[in-house]
């Protein structure tokens, strides 16, 4: 390497890596699906810290003590724990990096595609900071429920750009009629409410993250938590009336398979949220209800991405890239 390639490296690292590395597209599809698969594991690693009783097991932030950046072996397993956590939170990060390069030197380049990898790496940021703040504030349920809104979007930005890398840039094409499209709507903003009254009845509940004295959001956990089933009723409802929607208009395999797959999800989701509720809740049993919310919101957001396909373009090529020359801007 030259210096004046490596005066280029340093000035914009991107252009330098994608003017020296043409992915294939199947590489680019599997950098955004191991984000994603980072966004689920960060969801269920995030859980195993809560339900162990480990939310203060780093009592400050950025450092996990005020005299040490890890855990000290005087903290034990909950300060392993949590310590353990926040390391993942940098294979996240990897995990994006990944996709935003893989995205940036795909050939032809895609704006689009680069750009939802960037969003991610915003959200991580942004959530490292709020994850921070929670510690800082004594696990302030309103402020835990804010970080699992974030990972959330996250989990939402991730499967958008999974599903584009397996797409071409041309104009959305819809595969079923507006009233169709109108019900995926209201089943995804079903799915919103859930997830929001689901960090409510977690606010609520006696799963505080840690065994000091925690606040706890000042609702009525039994009426939130009836509340919170209803909404899961309704979009199982929603979800069991598009796929006899769906198959009445003869819609094709693609939307069906989706619809078909959330609605199994559900049940699955449902079985686990009654048991966990009539066995005074056990730890195992919350955790597997926390990962099959993020399952959940994937799979709402594939029926809905189901509804359109995205070809090539006219030309058979998604946009035109700018030059990825070296110095050129990322």
């Amino acid at each position: 390497m030259t210096r004046a390639d490596a005066v280029a490296a340093v000035r914009n690292p991107l252009a330098f890596i994608a003017a020296r590395w043409t992915p294939t597209p199947r590489t680019v599809q599997r950098a955004a699906l191991a984000a994603l698969l980072m966004s689920v594991v960060i969801v269920v690693t995030g859980g195993a810290v809560r339900l162990t009783g480990s939310g203060l097991g780093c009592p400050t932030w950025p450092k996990c003590t005020d005299d040490s950046l890890t855990a000290t072996s005087e903290m034990g397993l909950h300060g392993a724990i949590e310590f353990g956590n926040r390391m993942l939170t940098y294979v996240l990060c990897a995990a994006v990096g990944w996709a935003i390069i893989a995205a940036r030197s795909e050939k032809p380049y895609r704006r689009s595609l680069t750009r939802l990898g960037w969003a991610q790496f915003w959200i991580v940021m942004s959530n490292a900071v709020l994850g921070g703040i929670v510690v800082l504030v004594g696990l302030n349920p309103y402020t835990v429920a804010a970080h699992f809104v974030a990972t959330s979007a996250l989990i939402a930005v991730a499967t958008v750009m999974w599903q584009r890398a397996r797409e071409g840039d041309a104009a959305p094409r819809p595969l079923v009629g507006k009233a169709v499209q109108q019900l995926v709507w209201f089943l995804v903003g079903a799915s919103v409410l859930l997830i929001l009254v689901g960090t409510v009845v977690t606010g609520a509940g006696p799963h505080a993250g840690d065994s000091s004295e925690v606040e706890r959001m000042p609702v009525n956990w039994e009426n939130v938590t009836k509340l919170h089933a209803v909404l899961a009723w309704i979009v199982v409802t929603l979800t069991f009336a598009l796929w006899f929607v769906l198959k009445a208009v003869d819609a094709p395999k693609g939307p069906l398979n989706r619809t078909r797959d959330l609605f199994l999800i559900l049940l699955a989701q449902g079985v686990i949220g009654y048991v966990q509720y009539f066995t005074d809740l056990p730890e195992l049993l919350v955790g597997l209800h926390m990962f099959g919310s993020a399952v959940t919101w994937i799979a709402v957001l594939r029926v809905l991405l189901a509804l359109r396909e995205r070809p090539q373009d006219e030309t058979g090529l998604p946009a035109p890239a700018p030059e990825a020359t070296v110095g050129t801007r990322a």
